[in-house]
């Protein structure tokens, strides 16, 4: 598995995942900018994710769903606040109602990805920052680490192309 380290830091209001791959920079950053690609890994096996629209520019908005083992679907919002391809990627992520509106009772949280080069592959750190510590209670008690550990864990095997 390719995580190095999952850190919760309630004093800061950050979750951040690191994870480091053998493959180059470009093809790390093809996992987030191609949607059928990102659809492969973005939520754990058990919730696959779909997604309708994939507009990665400062100002875009991406929106998917999750369905879940039990047919259950959970939709998302994306809204991106920053490109800087194919290094580094901030958005602001919100669960979503069926109409791809934010639910407003729901915590948002901003998430930023940075791909450097490292030892001839690729170090991932994604960091997503809480507006409150109820907010960031509130998603890891949903599963919300696991879930995101499970899901960048399955981006090794389409990395080597064997998924």
């Amino acid at each position: 598995m390719s995580i190095t380290s999952v850190d919760k830091d309630y004093d800061s209001l950050t979750i951040t995942v690191i994870a480091d791959f053998d493959a180059p920079i470009d093809q790390v950053w093809e996992l987030w900018s191609d949607p059928r690609k990102l659809e492969r890994w973005w939520g754990p096996p058990s919730y696959p994710a779909a997604f309708e629209k994939h507009d990665l520019k400062p100002g875009g908005e991406a929106t998917y769903s999750m369905t879940g083992p039990e047919g259950d679907v959970h939709h998302g919002l994306w809204r991106v606040s920053g490109v800087g391809s194919p290094t580094s990627l901030e958005f602001t992520d919100a669960f979503a109602d069926t109409d791809g509106a934010a639910i407003a009772e729901m915590p948002v949280h901003m998430v930023r990805v940075r791909l450097t080069e490292r030892d001839g592959g690729t170090r991932m750190e994604m960091q997503s920052t809480f507006e409150s510590r109820e907010d960031m209670e509130k998603l890891v008690d949903m599963g919300t680490v696991e879930g995101l550990r499970d899901a960048v864990g399955q981006m090794d095997a389409l990395l080597v192309g064997t998924a």
